[in-house]
């Protein structure tokens, strides 16, 4: 198997990178990172100096990178992606471009090169808010994100491609995940490494905005079974059943990193905030027998492990231009917001 990782410098695809290189040694692994702020070559330093990949820095809204980078390969996995919502509020150009017309320049890539699957791999935020229930994939979209409006566009042509040249193509949509090699933008990243540093956490709205917290080991492996069995033309929810509430994971990470409840900052909420996701994961487990295994418990401390025993990894983000970032999304709201004495 020769494969193609895009994004794969990132937090998902690092893992998924790391999976492949562990458990099928016989595959050929190519990772193409046009390695933005959030994609750090330093994740997969140890298999690059040992030959076990190839490492091409690219975008692939570059038609020569993707080009040069899917000849070859049997399979694509295209992680590369803008993710996060709060940025796609402030620049929804930069996700458009990535996120759909990336997307297109990578499909027509593969389409050229007569690949056997294109996976791409979109959100659970496509469905939009879920009040009650679950979303199973023939539900229809309503993404009310920048981001989310940009992934569905992106699945959504990758389908096109599907039903009007038979290019093999499948969509995975899966729930929040977390885990090592998160960019710590992102709600669990960030409140551990603001815990262990004394740091306030800054938790929108009231907290009790829900998710489904899906381990990176097990989407992975999921995604791993998906290039594996899957048919082309499918697309598959990947969830792992475990609803929390924002202010539920932020009294888990205070509880994991004996950091006092003092430090949560109640704050103004991000505009369009959706209130719950959920997904109905029986396809895949009837289709490709996968399930999750690891519960939230075991997840959240392994995670927390993670980012004590690797200071030096998150230290040096938060040093940098993550700084400007942190400090224009949240000075002004939390020197605004209030602090939180119950429900934790």
């Amino acid at each position: 198997m020769r494969i193609l990782v895009t994004g794969g410098a990132g937090f998902i695809g690092s893992n998924f990178v790391r999976m492949l290189a562990s458990e099928r040694p016989g595959w050929s692994i190519r990772v193409l990172d046009k390695l933005t702020y959030a994609g750090r070559r330093d994740n997969l330093a140890d298999l690059e100096s040992s030959g076990r990949l190839e490492f091409r820095v690219g975008d692939i809204c570059d038609p020569a990178a993707s080009g040069s980078a899917v000849d070859g390969c049997d399979v694509v996995v295209n992680f590369a992606a803008e993710t996060h919502v709060d940025r796609s509020i402030d620049d929804p150009a930069a996700f458009v471009r990535t996120d759909v017309e990336g997307v297109r320049t990578l499909l027509e890539a593969f389409r050229a090169s007569g690949g056997r699957l294109f996976l791409q791999i979109s959100t659970d935020e496509v469905y939009g808010s879920v009040e009650t229930g679950r979303s199973s994939e023939d539900d229809p979209l309503a993404p009310r994100s920048p981001y989310s409006a940009s992934k569905a566009g992106g699945e959504l042509l990758a389908m096109s491609f599907f039903h009007t040249w038979g290019v093999p193509v499948v969509v995975t949509r899966a729930s929040n995940n977390y885990g090592p090699y998160q960019y710590p933008e992102k709600l669990v990243p960030l409140f551990v490494t603001n815990c262990f540093e004394g740091l306030p956490l800054p938790l929108y709205g009231d907290g009790l905005n829900r998710r489904d917290w899906l381990y990176v080991e097990d989407h992975c492996r999921a995604l791993l079974a998906v290039v594996e069995r899957a048919t082309p033309g499918r697309i598959y929810n990947i969830g792992a059943g475990e609803e929390h509430t924002n202010l539920e994971v932020t009294g888990t990470i205070l509880e994991l990193t004996g950091a006092d409840r003092s430090l949560v900052r109640m704050i103004d909420d991000r505009p369009g905030h959706d209130r719950r996701y959920a997904l109905d994961i029986s396809r895949i487990s009837s289709d490709l027998g996968w399930s999750p295994s690891i519960r939230f418990e075991e997840g959240m401390a392994r995670t927390v492990e993670w980012y004590r025993s690797n200071r030096a990894w998150w230290e040096e983000i938060k040093s940098g231009r993550f700084r400007e970032y942190y400090m224009a999304m949240y000075a002004d709201r939390l020197a605004a917001g209030k602090s939180v004495e119950a429900g934790l």
